[in-house]
């Protein structure tokens, strides 16, 4: 009883160190928006048809080569001694044609409780026209951004693992083009993921079932530069956490329900008014400040604080383990960008062969409000080659 007094009475403080301006109104700063932004968000972009299929989750899912990306610790729980997956991206085909990911991951199970992953992210912005200020062409250039990353997951006991991954970014996005009169650079940063995955059997309503838990706190890393001045920008340093349960119906038919939520561990803009800070705090923090102060900088208060939060709900249903079928829904408030959105997909599984596609909807009801994600399209292929050995 002590413990659990102690609990509240810390968390009662924690809200009330929240900045308390839910009843102030500052829609004429702001126009009702406070969205956050960062440096390199093509970092958040899931890449694989599976997820992508399923709403945007996958912290807590069934392990497999994605996992690099959505919780490395999944590795240390996967079932084949290797494996590999390869997807690709139409991106915001809505409003150009020629911007996609590509993204490559696999892994090696070292022994029963020990793996290892590899990933390359690849992401084209197409071809850009560069102009001087009276329209002249003064170059073409193709931007593109990189990320290169390992990890290693291990079990600490049968139930649970913890991984740590490493990640090298490159963004060039202007070709070393001059921008205002200022000479522009490639941006450059390094970052890790700190994840952990707990799997454990449970029976829930009489019928048996694998319950599985994660979380993945991504992309903690140094801010990035454009330029040579002093202006650097935040990655996007992520904190996702989510849950799934699976269930065999019978020999043939399988379920499973996950769900997740996100956060940027970023700061907040602050509400301003002629360069003077009005309400929230200053983000021109280091990384390690940023992260606290994340929880508890929104302008708006702990109300606001709650709309930074996306949600995420999916499904799966395979059929004699070879055929599946997956739908979702992701929700991001309107006051931080307003995505929302359906998705649909499925899988088929040859030996140890799999194909996946997934297609994302527009679910935005609000007049004229549109997605440019929306008829959104991904297409990923999983090689699990422990069972090809065993098919040979």
């Amino acid at each position: 009883m002590k413990k659990l007094i102690g609990i509240l009475s810390a968390s009662l403080m924690m809200f009330s160190a929240f900045p308390q301006a839910n009843d102030i109104d500052y829609s004429d700063l702001t126009g009702g928006l406070n969205t956050i932004t960062t440096a390199v968000p093509f970092l958040m972009i899931s890449p694989d048809s599976k997820a992508g299929a399923m709403g945007d989750v996958g912290v807590a899912t069934t392990p497999d080569a994605n996992s690099m990306h959505w919780n490395p610790a999944k590795l240390a729980f996967t079932t084949d001694d290797m494996g590999a997956s390869m997807s690709y991206v139409p991106w915001l085909r809505a409003l150009v044609p020629d911007i996609n990911l590509s993204y490559l991951a696999g892994y090696r199970k070292l022994d029963d409780n020990q793996a290892v992953g590899l990933e390359m992210r690849y992401f084209s912005l197409g071809d850009i026209t560069f102009t001087d200020v009276l329209g002249t062409t003064i170059g073409q250039y193709k931007p593109h951004e990189l990320a290169l990353g390992t990890s290693y997951a291990r079990k600490l006991s049968r139930k649970f693992s913890l991984a740590i991954s490493g990640r090298y970014i490159y963004s060039n996005l202007t070709g070393g083009q001059s921008a205002g009169g200022i000479e522009t650079v490639a941006g450059q940063s390094i970052a890790a993921d700190l994840a952990g995955y707990y799997a454990k059997p449970v029976r829930i309503g009489g019928q048996d079932m694998d319950l599985t838990v994660g979380l993945n706190v991504s992309n903690i890393g140094s801010k990035v530069s454009y330029t040579e001045t002093s202006i650097r920008d935040f990655i996007p340093i992520n904190m996702r956490l989510g849950s799934a349960v699976e269930a065999d119906i019978d020999e043939y038919n399988k379920i499973s329900l996950a769900f997740d939520l996100n956060k940027l561990l970023v700061p907040t803009p602050p509400i301003t008014d002629d360069g003077e800070i009005k309400l929230g705090q200053s983000s021109d923090v280091g990384v390690v400040s940023g992260i606290f102060q994340s929880f508890g900088d929104a302008p708006g208060g702990f109300s606001e604080e709650i709309r930074e939060i996306n949600y995420s709900i999916g499904t799966e249903y395979w059929y004699a383990n070879q055929f599946a079928l997956r739908a979702g829904y992701f929700f991001e408030h309107a006051t931080k960008g307003g995505r929302k959105f359906l998705t649909f997909g499925s899988g088929v599984k040859y030996s140890a062969f799999t194909l996946d596609f997934s297609y994302l909807v527009n679910a935005n009801n609000d007049a004229g409000a549109t997605n440019p994600l929306a008829n959104t399209m991904r297409f990923s292929m999983i090689w699990n080659f422990g069972a090809m050995e065993e098919a040979n």
